[in-house]
């Protein structure tokens, strides 16, 4: 008895000492694992989610046309082809020819411009029928604007559109035009500027206003309603600072050959940001780098010899 009871109280200390040894072992190892453990690469962010989301029909991506789909003003590639077909006179080519030049060197709208632009196409398509200003539509499509869509956001489109989301142009062209865009391009549709008809003809009036600026927003709000959209879901793409009020509405703005007050704006609330221009000057005044130089130079040098053809 004498000496189980010596073992006893030696037994239970031992017990303790090897109670307190295996925590401090199993610490160690603990530590000794997450210091073995492979440290992930320096310098790498962490991968961004899947965007835009398979499957998500509550989302949708809104698309400004003039200089974020298309290179240049689709209204003023719609007055050349018009002037081809003899609707209005030189003095209405020269203006168009003008507009679109300093259009593309400055890289901006100027409401102004853009305001001069829809007059004078309401007033050469006063008269005519929806219906043949529509098949014309195409005509113009294929011989000035296709090959003036950007293939970088041309791309961003299709991932929507393969996401089994739908896309939308909004745009102050006449709906009419973005719509035959909107087709070519396989996107869903178009909102665009109202020009009001009667019975099928042009009254060389517009319904409400031209859909540029905060119209756009309210347009691409409406839309979103009526379609049930989550617009902190979808997205939308513009190179204009015009359309921030746009931008703003969605989730998921991008800011797409930016003009310099949209880029600052985008920068400060870490927007996301696509150029799909190339070359320092083209980057820095919005000349569309596919359609170079020579293109500004040869809309002056077109605008120059009709007005020496007239003198």
């Amino acid at each position: 008895m004498a000496a189980l009871g010596w073992l006893t109280p030696r037994r239970r200390s031992a017990t303790a000492r090897s109670v307190l040894a295996g925590e401090a072992a199993a610490e160690a190892a603990r530590k000794a694992s997450q210091e073995l453990a492979p440290a992930e690469p320096p310098g790498e962010p962490p991968a961004e989610p899947e965007f835009p989301v398979v499957g998500d029909d509550r989302a949708a991506a809104f698309f400004d046309l003039d200089n974020t789909v298309m290179q240049g003003a689709a209204l003023f590639h719609f007055g050349r082809g018009l002037y081809k077909r003899k609707f209005f006179e030189r003095d209405e080519l020269v203006r168009f020819a003008w507009q679109q030049t300093w259009f593309r060197l400055a890289g901006v709208e100027d409401p102004d411009h853009m305001q001069d632009a829809r007059e004078s196409a309401l007033s050469i398509v006063k008269g005519h029928r929806v219906s043949e200003l529509m098949s014309i539509g195409e005509e113009i499509y294929d011989e000035y604007m296709a090959d003036r869509i950007w293939p970088g956001t041309r791309a961003l489109a299709q991932a929507h559109l393969d996401a089994g989301q739908k896309v939308w142009l909004v745009t102050a062209a006449p709906v009419e035009t973005a719509t035959i865009i909107a087709r070519r391009l396989g996107l869903t549709g178009a909102l665009g500027t109202v020009a009001e008809s009667v019975d099928g003809v042009y009254t060389g009036k517009l319904v409400g206003e031209p859909l540029h600026g905060p119209a756009k927003a309210e347009a691409v709000r409406a839309l979103a309603a009526a379609e049930g959209l989550d617009l902190d879901r979808c997205a939308a793409y513009s190179d204009s600072h015009n359309d921030i009020p746009m931008l703003s509405l969605v989730g998921h703005p991008y800011a797409i050959n930016p003009d310099a007050k949209l880029r600052k704006h985008a920068r400060a609330r870490e927007w996301r940001l696509r150029d799909y221009r190339t070359g320092r000057k083209a980057a820095k005044v919005g000349i569309p780098a596919a359609a170079g130089v020579g293109a500004v130079l040869g809309g002056t040098a077109a605008a120059v010899a009709v007005h020496r053809r007239r003198r």
